[in-house]
This record gives structure tokens, C-alpha cells and sequence, in this order.
């Protein structure tokens, strides 16, 4: 890294080289960065860009400071300090430096790699430099998620060995669809795409900029590099255009993978209610149209996509398990890691010819006094509503000013209908088709020593008051699903 000591200089330097691109707005690179924004951008949100101090993202860098001349934005910068090399504090300084010259806020966030063991470096450092950027909120915004948009630098080239990797890992459609340019859900862009590197070279060199090279990028051992470097040289003697040629072929797998998806969405309509997926429907799909619903409602649910085998054992189990069997398949939330290196998940469960992606739901102890309140949070994560009705709900006429709320304990006995004997609690949730895992964090209301109201089965009947009286109406809302 060359670096002049004197910032004033660098100042007057890199202004003088945006006035020249300034005063020359055909520049293709910046035409087409300019148009790409204004596609995307409406005017005057907010873009984080991901600031490694490298080529590729000094070269972007510069480009939006430019844009924001033709397109109205507003431009930050957040830098991820990995603390894996010995010239990752002078890479922080560069960063914060090029940020001054150009007046673009900059926020740099530590992370830890060794927290992530079972990861690989290069996989935690992905994962912890995305958890910075999606879930860091710059001090000078009120904005949830940072910003409207991330931006990053990857390029044409990234792009084609995106796509070797993929399919020497075997990935499907998807995987092999690589990057997008445009990334809606997590509102990513990367508006240099189909740039290739040697295009960011030559503007680099072009505008007298500076960077950080890092000399991990000449190590072989990680995968990257070693396509980098050593395989991609040799295609390219015999396919000089090979770069651009892969970079095109995903994309035409993209455009495959939105064929798939409405596919998906159309077979999932009869299919899918609340988040809950009919089995029975998903049985009559042939196993190819089925296995494109699950990786789609998967994707929906932002959870990484099993292998081949585990797709289909995850369908044999969900068809052709016994009824009464427990299924418990853990599922990875894509990317999402904290700073603490614990991965998050979903578990898929069936219950009732039906298929459940649910949260892990923690059923603590808890023993509350209701004293009149509107509402009421629990500990389970879920909410008590009440509201005085006329003519349904428990009898105020009881004196209904306290009430004990509590989980289950077991053996609780029930008799909701003045037409039909007491029965166990355990056998009315069966028989309202309640599943397992609902029922053990289930809240239960006495009044007094008597149990009055269990949702969704219902009040004891001899609480219950009357067409012309007065009762107290009580709905739970259950977080979990």
C-alpha cells in the first residue's frame, strides 16, 4: 500500500481527479454505474457500501462518490477490520482516510474469526463481514438495517468463479445461478457485475487511485485463489473469453431459477396456507415438482438449501413416515450468524398431514395475576387480549377482577361443553387437533382454584355467561406461528 503523508495533498489530488470525471460524464464505467443506480434508487435513500480498501471496492467507492452528482443518493461506507493480517489496522486507516478525502461517513466494525470454529476462514469471514453489514446500524442514521440499500464491489470475474465453484461443489440451479446483480430481498446491489476486473484496473489506473492489496489473495490453499490463479490462467490460453462467457451462462441459469420459482409459487398456491404446507397436495406433485416446492418454500423462509440426499430423506420423511412418528429436521437460516458465531435455524415438523417451519420455543415456568389489564405478555413469547363483551366470554357476574394464568403441569381435567362429560385437557387438545408443541406452552386461566378458559378449546361451562350478561372475552395470541 502507497500512501502520501501528507492528506491535504491526497485531498487536492483525488479532487482534481474527481473534477476531471466530473467534467466528463460520458466516462462508460461511470454511464453505466449512473444508469444502474437510477434504476434502482429512488431519490435520496441511503447506500452502505462495503469498503474492504481493495481494488474492487476503492474503484466503487469513487464511482458513487461521482454518481451522486447525477444521481441523488446518499452515500456511506462501513469497513469490516478481520483482524486476520498484520496490516488490518493499516487497512483500516486507509479506509477511513480515502473516506475523509471524499467526505463519505465511515463506520469500522471488529470481528472475531476465531469465535467461529466450525467454519472455515474464509466461509467466517463471509458470514461475520455480511452479519456486519446487515445488521449494523450506522450511529448518524435512524434507519432500520443501516441503510436502503448495501452495495458491493464484486465484478464479472467474481462473478465466473462464482460459478465454477458452484458446480465443483455440485450445486443445482440455484447455486450455479451465482450472484445477482440485483438482490430484492436482502436489498443488496451490486451494481459492477458485468465489469470485468481489468475494466476496474484500468479506471483505477486511469484516476490515479489507491488501494490495499492483501496478500491473502495470493494463497492458494483457499479455493478462490487457487481457481484464481491457477486453473483460470490455463482456460483462459484456450478460452480467452471464458470470464465473460461464465458470467453469461449464470446468468441464463438465473433466468432458469425464476422459471423453477414460479413454478414453485404456482404448484405451492393449493398448498401452502399460514406458512403450513399440505402434505396430501404436496404427494401428488411427481417427486421433481415436489422437491422445486420445498427448496422453494425453503428459500421463502431464507434457510440454506439442503443437498440432494437430504431433500429427499427430508421428503420421504414428511410422505411416507409413520403418523404418529416425531420429526425434528434442523434447517440453517442462510448466512445468518451472530457475533457470537451461533448459527440460527428452523425446525420442520409435521403434525396432522401438514408440514411446520418453526422457531426454536423456549416453555418457561411462569405464574402471572391478571388485575384488569387490556393485555398481557407472557413469557412464552405470546399475548392475552380481554375485553368485556355482552352475552359471551367468562361471567362478570363472578366477580372476575383477578385471574391466575399459568402453563400446563399435567392431569388437568376440563369441561368446556355442558352437554358432554369432564375430560382430560390432554384429550381435548388431541381432539382439537392442537399441535404437540403448542400444547405445552399453552397458557391456562383459573379463577380461583378453577380452571376457566384454555385457548382454543374454550370456557368451563359453568363460567360462561349468558346472552343478557355482562362477560369478559379473552383471545391469546400465539407469537410462535
Amino acid at each position: 500500500m502507497n500512501k502520501e503523508p501528507d492528506i491535504k495533498a491526497k485531498k487536492r489530488k483525488l479532487g482534481s481527479a474527481q473534477l476531471a470525471i466530473s467534467a466528463n460524464l460520458q466516462d462508460p464505467l461511470l454511464s453505466q454505474v449512473s444508469t444502474f443506480l437510477a434504476q434502482q434508487l429512488r431519490p435520496n435513500q441511503h447506500v452502505l457500501l462495503g469498503l474492504s480498501g481493495g481494488l474492487d471496492s476503492c474503484v466503487l467507492l469513487h464511482l458513487l462518490a461521482v454518481a451522486q452528482q447525477i444521481v441523488p443518493f446518499h452515500l456511506h461506507a462501513m469497513h469490516v477490520h478481520h483482524g486476520l493480517s498484520v496490516n488490518a489496522d493499516a487497512w483500516a486507516t486507509f479506509c477511513t482516510e480515502q473516506c475523509v478525502l471524499l467526505n463519505i461517513p465511515l463506520q469500522v466494525i471488529k470481528v472475531d474469526i476465531e469465535a467461529s470454529p466450525k467454519l472455515g476462514i474464509e466461509a467466517a469471514a463471509r458470514q461475520l463481514r455480511y452479519e456486519a453489514l446487515f445488521n449494523n446500524v450506522l450511529p448518524e442514521l435512524s434507519l432500520p438495517n443501516q441503510a436502503d440499500f448495501i452495495v458491493t464491489a464484486h465484478h464479472q470475474d467474481d462473478q465466473a468463479e462464482t460459478l465454477l465453484l458452484q458446480l465443483f461443489r455440485g450445486a443445482g440451479v440455484k447455486g450455479l445461478a451465482s450472484m445477482a446483480a440485483v438482490d430484492p430481498s436482502r436489498r443488496l446491489l451490486r451494481p459492477l457485475l458485468e465489469v470485468s476486473r481489468q475494466t476496474l484496473q484500468d479506471y483505477a489506473e486511469r484516476h490515479q487511485l489507491k488501494w490495499c492489496d492483501d496478500e491473502s489473495n495470493a494463497d492458494t490453499h483457499y479455493e478462490r485463489n487457487f481457481l484464481r490463479h491457477n486453473i483460470m490462467p490455463i482456460l483462459e490460453t484456450r478460452y480467452p473469453a471464458i470470464k465473460s462467457v461464465l458470467a453469461r451462462s449464470a446468468t441464463h441459469l438465473a433466468e432458469a431459477n425464476e422459471l423453477l420459482d414460479a413454478l414453485a409459487e404456482f404448484d405451492a398456491t393449493a398448498l401452502l396456507l399460514n406458512n403450513r404446507l399440505c402434505l396430501n397436495g404436496l404427494a401428488q406433485l411427481a417427486q421433481v415438482r415436489a422437491k422445486n416446492v420445498l427448496r422453494w418454500w425453503f428459500a421463502k423462509n431464507q434457510l440454506a438449501m439442503p443437498s440432494s440426499e437430504h431433500l429427499s430423506e427430508i421428503i420421504n420423511q414428511l410422505l411416507n413416515a409413520k403418523a404418529d412418528a416425531n420429526i425434528n429436521i434442523q434447517l440453517n437460516h442462510i448466512g445468518q450468524i451472530d457475533l457470537s458465531c451461533q448459527t440460527q435455524h428452523l425446525t420442520l415438523k409435521r403434525f396432522q398431514h401438514r408440514a411446520y417451519l418453526l422457531a426454536e420455543q423456549s416453555t418457561p415456568v411462569f405464574d402471572l395475576l391478571w388485575t384488569g389489564e387490556a393485555e398481557l405478555n407472557l413469557p412464552n413469547g405470546g399475548k392475552l387480549h380481554f375485553k368485556q363483551v355482552m352475552g359471551a366470554g367468562l361471567a362478570l357476574k363472578f366477580g372476575m377482577t383477578k385471574l391466575r394464568i399459568t402453563k400446563r403441569a399435567g392431569g388437568e381435567r376440563f369441561k368446556p361443553n355442558v352437554l358432554r362429560p369432564t375430560r382430560t385437557l390432554k384429550h381435548l387438545l388431541q381432539e382439537a387437533n392442537i399441535p404437540p408443541w403448542q400444547r405445552d406452552y399453552l397458557p391456562l386461566i383459573y379463577w380461583h382454584d378453577t380452571l376457566a378458559f384454555v385457548p382454543y378449546i374454550g370456557m368451563a361451562n359453568e363460567l360462561q355467561a349468558t346472552e343478557h350478561e355482562l362477560g369478559l372475552e379473552i383471545t391469546w395470541q400465539d407469537l410462535s406461528v
